[in-house]
């Protein structure tokens, strides 16, 4: 079922919501998508991050990151021009707190690592950050983990490439670089969703990055209702039962119910 004019909206919308009203175990996923309106751009969108300045995504490639000391330095940079920018939560990361209230959410899976969904209110505990999260520092030798906010003090206060204070290695924000391996128990814990669910959300992602983008199949071939909710065609539309393309703040409250 798909949105083919401004007339059809509301019948649809009503069929999604009943749809919500009748499921007991629903697994969402999210992905750049859904903070847009927040202000955070997406990566591969008409106006994202990558397609206008295709030399940010070297910041995110671990190889061209650990190599180069200027590629680490723009990044510092670059995070701390966003730690600044104090972007909130939309209506979007609400409705689906809104929702987590009525104790039928099953997962949140999220491919972002702004930490929105935190923010608005949801269950640490029900939510997989599948790329990491830009809350923490790393340190790629020890592993060691601190708060962002404590590097970019030092970023501040000079220090343009700082080093682990702990054994000197290269720190990097906590997320998932191109040449990283995603976490194990977190992909054990989305496909889990997927298998277990009775409905599957996908909102605000292309569905074209795996294997996170699997949960939608797999969520399928269990039996499953999909829906897609974003603001362009995705990769799968053809497996969804419900794809709506538009607003995601003005849609998600509008089929989520919420107590």
């Amino acid at each position: 079922m798909t949105i083919s004019g401004p007339a059809d909206l509301e019948r649809k919308i009503a069929t999604v919501r009943e749809w919500f009203d009748e499921a007991r175990r629903v697994a969402v996923l999210t992905g750049a998508g859904i903070s847009t309106d927040s202000g955070i751009p997406d990566f591969r969108g008409p106006q994202g991050l990558w397609t206008k300045n295709p030399e940010a995504e070297k910041m995110a490639t671990l190889q061209v990151y650990v190599a180069d000391p200027e590629v680490r330095k723009r990044a510092w940079r670059w995070r701390l021009e966003i730690q600044g920018s104090a972007r909130q939560p939309n209506a979007g990361h609400h409705a689906l707190v809104a929702f987590e209230k009525t104790g039928r959410l099953h997962t949140l899976v999220t491919q972002n690592v702004d930490g929105l969904h935190q923010a608005a209110g949801s269950d640490p505990e029900l939510v997989v950050e599948i790329h990491g999260t830009l809350r923490e520092v790393e340190c790629l030798s020890c592993g060691d983990r601190t708060p962002m906010d404590e590097t970019l003090e030092r970023v501040v206060a000079g220090e343009e490439d700082p080093d682990c204070r702990l054994c000197g290695g290269i720190l990097k924000s906590a997320t998932i670089s191109f040449g990283q391996g995603l976490v194990a128990r977190d992909l054990e814990r989305a496909d889990r969703a997927a298998r277990e669910c009775d409905l599957m959300l996908a909102v605000g992602t292309t569905l074209a990055v795996h294997p996170i983008a699997g949960m939608v199949p797999t969520a399928r071939g269990s039996g499953a209702r999909i829906v897609i909710v974003n603001g362009e065609p995705t990769a799968m539309d053809a497996l969804a039962d419900a794809f709506l393309e538009g607003s995601i703040s003005g849609i998600l409250p509008r089929i989520l119910p919420g107590r």
